[in-house]
């Protein structure tokens, strides 16, 4: 197993990420900085005839992760290496971060879907990615289970690849793992809260900047494009391109609890009791969006009509996923998760909301 990282290694990485940290507040999102060659992603422009989400009440990580995967009746990822994107932002206690019962049965439904190895990894911005992963009790469960764990701090600039998709509101593009670029599939298991630092909502497409270098080197000097991405208007736009680099082969959002305000690491708490699975990244963070609302949520998440949410819309214009939510089907497998999904069916149908 590889997901061990001894002492010098950690604190190599530790000191260029502190390095690059001070030459990217040198550089600045104002300066001008020469663009390197970047890999042009093309926009889809497909039309998406419909999505299932698994739809699941429940009080249980563990039991509701299980439940909606067998309601989904699929397994896109036999035989494939994968790669695990979780969301350990920071070491917060979920929904600040992933919940370990529901990471563990996530990773035990792949292994017994016939997965040909799993590879765990996660850019962490409140922390060390892996100082959170031990504090989150991770390594214990890759010596369990069998997977491979990869804090993005120990990549060298090497193992990171610029892309820019067509008509991007990103200056230069961004950098993705190739670990990601190069599985033969990606899961990525995401919570359910809003966002305080621009992002307005942080469920499945926000996940993704967690696979996006913090810095990188862009022409003669160093890029912070963290720094671009959360001093921009265009944030929540910037959000959805990223998750043009990439297709999941499954989602899974734990929404047992949730933050309806606040986030990501804090917030108003609310028992949200749902698990969602699905594969697509449109439709599950309009579910999302809906539940938000149903328990009550800031001005931002409520206004306008769901697919008008600047993440999703963006993300339907780049083909990512459904365009409308007619196209949503729910799939429950009793009354209590059936008359749940109908109340939040109702919720995503809505025209608009006022804030």
């Amino acid at each position: 197993m590889t997901h061990k990282i001894d002492r010098r290694t950690f604190l190599k990485a530790a000191g260029l990420a502190g390095l690059a940290l001070g030459e990217s507040q040198l550089a600045g999102t104002s300066q001008a900085v020469p663009a390197a060659a970047a890999r042009i992603l093309p926009l889809r422009r497909r039309e998406i005839p419909g999505a299932r989400v698994a739809f699941v009440k429940t009080q249980d990580h563990a039991a509701g992760v299980r439940r909606a995967l067998d309601l989904l009746d699929l397994n896109p990822v036999q035989g494939k290496r994968l790669f695990v994107k979780p969301n350990f932002n920071s070491a917060h206690a979920f929904p600040g971060s992933t919940h370990p019962a529901a990471l563990r049965a996530l990773i035990e439904r792949l292994n017994a879907m016939g997965a040909d190895g799993i590879t765990l990894g996660d850019r962490s911005g409140m922390g060390v990615a892996h100082q959170i992963m031990q504090t989150m009790g991770v390594y214990q469960m890759a010596d369990e289970l069998g997977f491979e764990t990869l804090p993005f701090e120990t990549l060298a600039d090497s193992d990171w690849e610029l892309l820019q998709p067509e008509a991007s509101h990103w200056q230069h593009g961004f950098a993705m793992a190739r670990r990601i670029l190069e599985a033969d599939g990606v899961v990525q298991t995401c919570c359910l809260k809003t966002h305080g630092y621009g992002g307005h909502i942080t469920l499945s497409l926000k996940n993704s900047v967690g696979m996006v270098a913090k810095t990188l080197p862009v022409g003669s000097r160093r890029y912070d494009f963290m720094d671009e991405l959360h001093h921009s208007p265009d944030q929540r736009r910037m959000i959805a391109e990223i998750n043009l680099a990439y297709e999941p082969d499954l989602i899974v959002l734990d929404g047992v609890q949730a933050f309806t305000t606040g986030g990501p690491h804090a917030g108003t708490l609310v028992d949200s009791q749902v698990i969602l699975a699905g594969t697509d990244r449109v439709a599950i963070d309009a579910v999302g969006t809906a539940i938000l609302r149903y328990f009550g949520t800031t001005a931002e998440v409520r206004q306008g009509a769901i697919f008008e949410n600047e993440q999703i819309a963006r993300a339907v214009e780049l083909g990512l996923g459904v365009d409308r939510p007619e196209k949503i089907e729910f799939v429950t497998g009793d009354a209590e998760s059936a008359a749940y999904a109908e109340a939040i069916r109702a919720i995503l149908l809505e025209p608009g909301m006022l804030p």
